[in-house]
């Protein structure tokens, strides 16, 4: 999993790409998060287009970040799901946790 990291009108823009799968790519996800809190920042958006797969570790970890930004009083949402990833968070009922959006825009947009 590769994380590339930018920044749109004060929010972060976290786009994901590869599989979501956990082991290491967790680790890399909670440090990066964490540093980005560290940095002070309370709003980002992970943006999911280049997500070609996720299981249920990989869902931990969204969970994961979702937590740690709103413990500072920050929040996170997601972006650009494919219908399969959509489907899963669906299923585990994690849309009714995350805010998720059709598109990154839309979802820095959201935060105005």
């Amino acid at each position: 999993m590769d994380i590339i990291t930018s920044e749109e009108r004060g929010v972060a823009l976290l786009t994901l790409r590869g599989k979501i799968m956990g082991g290491p790519d967790a680790v890399a996800l909670n440090e990066h998060i964490h540093k980005l809190v560290e940095q002070g920042v309370r709003r980002a958006v992970v943006d999911l287009r280049g997500v070609e797969a996720m299981n249920s570790s990989g869902l931990g970890m969204l969970i994961g970040g979702l937590t740690t930004m709103r413990n500072v009083g920050g929040d996170l949402k997601l972006a650009n799901a494919s219908a399969k990833i959509r489907e899963l968070l669906n299923v585990t009922k994690l849309l009714t946790i995350f805010e998720h959006y059709e598109s990154s825009e839309s979802a820095v947009s959201s935060f105005s």
